[in-house]
């Protein structure tokens, strides 16, 4: 299974992800002439914003539609294309940033193992992404909604969410010293309206649904929307992250 990503529908409707993202550099505190990797950077907007304020930049995404799709917005910037479970930065860095990235790296140990052999003795690490009950009603909607049309044998989910026990512990263990960890609710409303729920699957779990035949990917989406739309449309948008 391999997530391609439509880099200029998620630009357009999935903004939310960049802009949810800014207020976490104020947390990165980066320096003029600062070396900081972007941790999964997507389409680099963060990226570039953290660039803006004096850094050297390099951002790193396992996608190539995404890296591609980066290097055009941003030219003077340096993206790579690279997994970052396996990662590890020629030179050491000052920092590492990660917004919306590290719950698709299921292998986290590997993840936080490359993070911690690319930062210099004293290096930061700063990082958003989704934990333990996040978008719930998706993660368990889906093995429904599979089994609904008999294709259980093809489900498989590209995401890990661990409590904030389960992660710092983890950062401990490869030496990171952990001085804030914070889990908070996030209701997000999706652009789109009454279309919303359906661009934010075929955008973040193309990956899931690639394995369907086109009739059994509108299949699953029928019997997810009418599953969830009861809690989770309201006022007429959607909103993900709704009990």
């Amino acid at each position: 299974m391999r997530q391609q990503w439509n880099t200029g529908t998620y630009d357009k409707d999935m903004t939310f992800v960049s802009h949810f993202g800014e207020s976490l550099i104020g947390l990165l505190r980066p320096q003029q002439g600062e070396r900081i990797i972007d941790w999964g950077c997507g389409t680099g907007d963060l990226a570039a914003a953290i660039a803006d304020q004096g850094a050297i930049v390099t951002g790193i995404d396992a996608s190539q539609e995404m890296i591609q799709a980066a290097r055009a917005k941003y030219p003077d910037l340096s993206f790579i294309l690279a997994d970052g479970q396996k990662y590890i930065a020629e030179l050491e860095v000052d920092a590492v940033f990660s917004n919306a990235a590290l719950h698709w790296m299921k292998d986290a140990d590997k993840a936080v193992a490359s993070i911690t052999a690319s930062l210099r003795t004293g290096g930061r690490f700063v990082a958003e992404f989704g934990a333990l009950g996040n978008i719930a009603s998706i993660v368990d909607g889906l093995p429904r909604a599979f089994a609904a049309i008999g294709t259980s044998d093809k489900l498989q989910l590209p995401w890990y969410f661990p409590s904030i026990g389960q992660y710092a512990t983890l950062l401990e263990q490869h030496g990171l010293t952990v001085d804030l960890a914070h889990c908070f609710n996030r209701p997000t409303p999706l652009e789109g309206g009454d279309q919303g729920f359906r661009r934010w699957v075929n955008t973040f779990a193309n990956g899931v649904l690639s394995v369907l035949t086109p009739s059994e990917r509108e299949a699953v989406l029928k019997h997810l929307d009418q599953e969830l739309r009861p809690s989770l449309f309201k006022d007429g948008h959607w909103v993900i992250g709704l009990p």
